[in-house]
């Protein structure tokens, strides 16, 4: 009965404040319990359904008021056409690696790995003692904490052969991410304008970081067994580049590793070119069937700019890398680093080299692997039954990603549609690639959420497929 007797209230009133100017004051409380010969509670309710409509607004201490009506004027932003001008270089548009998606969605598409193959405990731990310590309150060194330059620089060092001189401590930056070391390398050693050589396919981050700092990209093709090194001298020869960027272990997004003695033939090649190397180590930690050597370590010359980043494998929320460059290189990379950001978080930092030197750290590396040797035979398998369209030409060694090529009449926007609507989320190749894609290709990524469902999710994209060829 109560409620029949508030929405008649609401009713009446809201016929009243149809006809009433914004801003008029209602009948208080007791004037319409008085007036409907309603309970203080049925008139509460009546008003309150007024309110979620938005016809009515309640000033405490004054009383409850019709609200005015305000029309949303559609603002004008053409004014900042004719003060940004044209920008420097387009941007490609973000990836959909970036896309957020449903929990129940298979999830091929991502570039992280699933919160299962993270040290957790580790991570936790180190926040909660980084947070008590002075680092959660001081300002770190802009070239980072000495402690975890130091660690970048022995890392690298235990890989360096004799008679070759290992890093030191002062030849690393600590960065906020690879990402952003990706944008000072590229505007500090080749600037706008100058042509940047790099692998193609090749990770979409560095596509985007090479466009921000306006650098003119010129790829050179680069297979399973890693660049074309006749390919990427005439490249050098032809460009007048001083810069190659490359990922030779575990590349995002092919998975490649280049073959034995390629990285001595590519380093003899940026030496006679006076030029540098950008070896980007984004999947140290992801080996599987090898273990990575980077190029890096063969190297005390300055020609290899070496990046290194635990953000996939300690935690996303720990966007801790470094930069490893000797000489005036190094000097300029740090200048264009303070110049953006200062410095890197002092607590974040603590939490990244807390995690990296427990021993537990260590038997978290040999689990992932043999997670990540699971997860992705499994999805090597489950395409090859259900997806043989799909073609596999390389299962890599390491990383968390298959690269797949499909049928050259493959429209990919409908099969990534089609795909999308069965729940399965993939994410087209053309993002990788700085020109022209060479071919139709998908990216798979095995270290996401949700193994069990991979053969359902090879299933889905192997009818797709064959819809797609009809």
């Amino acid at each position: 009965m109560n409620n029949d007797s508030s929405s008649r209230i609401a009713v009446r009133l809201r016929e009243w404040i149809g006809t009433a100017p914004p801003g008029s004051k209602l009948p208080s409380t007791r004037s319409l319990v008085a007036e409907y010969q309603a309970s203080p509670v049925t008139v509460q309710k009546a008003l309150h359904t007024l309110t979620a409509q938005g016809l009515i607004e309640s000033r405490p201490g004054v009383g409850t008021f019709v609200r005015a009506i305000r029309t949303a004027r559609p603002s004008d932003y053409g004014w900042q056409t004719a003060a940004l001008r044209s920008p420097l270089a387009p941007l490609p548009p973000a990836s959909s690696t970036m896309r957020d998606v449903a929990n129940d969605a298979i999830a091929f598409h991502s570039g992280y790995p699933d919160r299962e193959l993270l040290p957790e405990r580790l991570v936790r731990a180190a926040l909660t003692r980084a947070a008590r310590s002075d680092a959660a309150l001081s300002r770190p060194p802009a070239a980072g904490l000495p402690e975890l330059q130091l660690w970048f620089a022995q890392e690298l060092g235990a890989l360096t052969p004799a008679g070759t001189t290992p890093p030191n401590r002062s030849d690393v930056v600590v960065l906020p991410g690879s990402q952003s070391g990706l944008s000072s390398i590229f505007s500090a050693l080749a600037g706008s304008g100058q042509p940047l050589l790099m692998e193609s396919p090749t990770y979409w981050g560095a596509i985007l970081a090479a466009a921000q700092a306006g650098v003119r990209v010129v790829p050179v093709p680069s297979g399973p067994d890693g660049p074309d090194v006749a390919e990427l001298a005439r490249a050098f020869d032809e460009t007048g580049a001083r810069l190659f960027y490359a990922q030779p272990n575990y590349a995002n997004p092919t998975g490649a590793q280049w073959a034995a003695g390629r990285g001595e033939q590519v380093l003899e090649v940026v030496r006679a070119k006076g030029a540098f190397l950008v070896e980007d180590d984004w999947a140290h930690d992801f080996g599987i069937s090898t273990s990575p050597v980077p190029v890096a370590s063969r190297d005390d010359s300055g020609h290899v700019v070496y990046l290194r980043s635990l953000t996939k494998s300690v935690s996303p929320a720990i966007r801790i890398a470094a930069v490893i460059a000797r000489g005036p290189a190094r000097e300029r990379i740090l200048a264009d680093r303070a110049a953006e950001s200062m410095y890197v978080s002092g607590l974040l930092q603590a939490a990244a080299l807390d995690v990296v030197t427990q021993p537990g750290w260590a038997t978290h590396l040999r689990s992932l692997r043999h997670q990540l040797e699971s997860r992705r035979d499994l999805l090597v398998t489950s395409l090859r039954q259900h997806a043989p369209q799909a073609h596999i030409e390389q299962v890599p060694k390491g990383g968390l990603n298959l690269w797949a090529r499909v049928p050259d009449g493959t429209d990919l926007d409908r099969l990534t549609r089609d795909c999308e609507a069965a729940g399965v989320i993939i994410a087209a190749g053309r993002d990788w690639f700085p020109a022209e894609p060479a071919g139709q290709f998908i990216r798979l990524n095995y270290s996401g959420s949700n193994p069990g469902a991979f053969p359902e999710g090879a299933r889905i994209i192997g009818q797709a497929l064959e819809r797609n060829a009809s």
